[in-house]
């Protein structure tokens, strides 16, 4: 069946300059990594979109309609109907002293750089100034989008399930666990979603997003849970046999020296005086 207005579906592409042939964006990680378009943590893979819904370019999210699952097609969007024309009055000169003075200490050609609260792309430097253009990069420039339907998503679980990773693209979808019960939608969120920057809109997100689309759901709920790690079994020591007694030896008095008369002087007889002789 021809694909409608309203209907979920993943897609894969490339998108390129036509003048240049110069890739700016691709779901494919291998093409992205030949082309480096690849950043550390960015996610590379089927992009949702629901037809009709502007989540694509007006041109290519009209032209979808006109597309068969895993047939590819080329999709040509001219300037006006892409990022428009090139405006010569949004490019203006600024003194590279002002650039420093906003943390801008490495300008670089091509750099990208927030200036009074508009993004713009550095054009070239010279001479103490600086050509800033505050057109978007692509603006004047002819598209190329090589596109792919991978899928049609078809039952609820599909699509809510694709809602939510929509919202949270860095945690891996097996890890939602979620409930369908009459009007209510209950989300189990995994702990590794408890300290993204910035989850609690992208719950306000999926909560909008579901209502809207799937208006049969009219509660949702997100439920987050701190189980505590299981505390390892510990194993019970081995029984061993007691040992048999020993038989024990009869206690011997220590041998003791015998005991020595101490040694007493002879007794010697009072002397006496000699008896005198009479005459």
């Amino acid at each position: 069946m021809p694909l409608k207005k309203g209907d979920f579906i993943l897609i894969n592409y490339t998108a390129k300059v036509k003048e240049t042939n110069e890739v700016f964006d691709t779901t494919i990680e291998e093409i992205a990594k030949k082309e480096h378009l690849h950043k550390e943590g960015e996610m590379h893979e089927p992009k949702l979109v629901l037809i009709g819904e502007g989540w694509v370019l007006k041109e290519l999210d009209e032209s979808l309609t006109t597309m068969k699952l895993k047939k590819a097609q080329s999709v040509e969007i001219p300037p006006d109907k892409a990022f428009g024309p090139r405006d010569p009055e949004k490019v203006k000169r600024v003194p590279l002293k002002q650039l420093l003075a906003k943390d801008v200490h490495n300008p670089a050609i091509g750099m990208r750089i927030d200036y009074n609260g508009k993004m713009a792309t550095i054009r070239s430097i010279g001479a103490g100034r600086v050509l800033l253009d505050f057109n978007p990069p692509l603006a004047g420039k002819t598209l190329i989008y090589d596109v792919n339907v991978d899928k049609k998503l078809e039952t609820s679980k599909e699509k809510i399930a694709a809602l939510i990773h929509r919202r949270i693209p860095v945690v891996e979808i097996e890890k939602f666990k979620f409930t369908v019960q009459k009007k209510t939608l209950a989300i189990d969120m995994p702990e590794e979603t408890f300290y993204i920057e910035g989850v609690q809109i992208a719950k306000r997100g999926i909560a909008i997003d579901v209502q809207k689309f799937l208006p049969e759901l009219t509660e949702i709920k997100f439920v987050e849970s701190f189980r505590s790690e299981p505390k390892p079994e510990i194993e019970p020591e081995p029984k061993t046999e007691p040992k048999p007694k020993s038989k024990a030896k009869p206690k011997t008095k220590p041998k003791t020296k015998p005991k020595t008369k101490p040694k007493t002087k002879p007794k010697t007889k009072p002397k006496t005086k000699p008896k005198s002789q009479k005459s």
